[in-house]
């Protein structure tokens, strides 16, 4: 659950303020500003290298800023980094799911991991699975998953604890075009029945599109635009697509069936470009 403002409302469930990541001389974040309001889904776009997936982890407290301020849920990612990884899930580039487990089993270790109670596992587990469409592939081991089945599943174990925010690196690379679809709808149904607030990351201008409420893209470690994708169309020009927003902001160009081992080889070669 979020953290309330002195009014009683919800908190923004993210609040950036000058983040800086540094390594050596080399800037990766670079004075970042961002407010995501609790609710939301929010895409951060950008090409590889722009400081996106820097910007995650210190987000999930998994590296710390060199200089600025954040805050994730209501509490700071360096003073209260304990109460951020409480409140938040994380799923990333890489493959999280164990395939020599099954769905449920899967599910039953991240339950525990994230020390929910004895007495409420089982039903938690159920609800994930019935949430993300795999109840009846409950028991089948998740190395026979197809790509969709193994997000999805990584996703249900992500949301075990009811986090008030929710962090997707990349969350359909690899994925053929109705298993993008079905994780979008899954997404979808999540924020509407929890209220949790979604930041993905993603190179789809698609899935942006169709998905996000808003969007910001980073070039260089900067934020160079912000909004909903209509306005920042509406602002490169009449027609203007995303795909041309994301051109026109960053300078670059987008490059643009699946089973569980293929989707593991993808996802370490996006997670080695970033």
């Amino acid at each position: 659950m979020l953290q309330t403002d002195e009014t009683g409302r919800p908190a923004p469930a993210v609040e950036v303020h000058g983040l800086v990541r540094r390594f050596g001389a080399f800037m990766a974040v670079d004075g970042l500003d961002l407010t995501i309001p609790a609710g939301t889904i929010f895409g951060l776009l950008g090409p590889n290298g722009a400081g996106k997936s820097t910007t995650i982890k210190m987000l999930t407290t998994m590296l710390p800023p060199s200089a600025g301020s954040a805050r994730v849920a209501g509490y700071d990612v360096v003073r209260q980094a304990v109460e951020v990884r409480r409140h938040i899930g994380y799923v990333p580039q890489l493959l999280s799911a164990d395939g020599a487990l099954t769905g449920r089993e899967n599910l039953d270790l991240f339950a525990k991991l994230y020390g929910i109670p004895r007495a409420e596992r089982a039903a938690r587990i159920g609800d994930a699975l019935a949430l993300m469409g795999l109840g009846d592939f409950a028991d089948t081991l998740a190395s026979h998953y197809s790509g969709g089945m193994v997000r999805r599943l990584e996703i249900a174990q992500s949301m075990l604890h009811h986090p008030a925010v929710l962090f997707l690196d990349e969350p359909t690379v690899g994925l053929d075009p109705v298993a993008r679809r079905t994780v979008w709808e899954r997404l979808r149904e999540l924020r509407a029945r929890d209220g949790t607030t979604i930041l993905l990351t993603t190179h789809d201008m698609e899935e942006a599109a169709e998905l996000c409420d808003r969007v910001a893209i980073m070039h260089a470690g900067r934020l160079v635009a912000l909004g909903t994708p209509a306005e920042l169309e509406a602002e490169v020009g009449a027609g203007a697509t995303l795909d041309d927003v994301f051109v026109h902001f960053s300078g670059a160009t987008l490059d643009t069936k699946e089973d569980f081992v293929n989707v593991r080889r993808t996802r370490r070669t996006a997670g080695r470009l970033g």
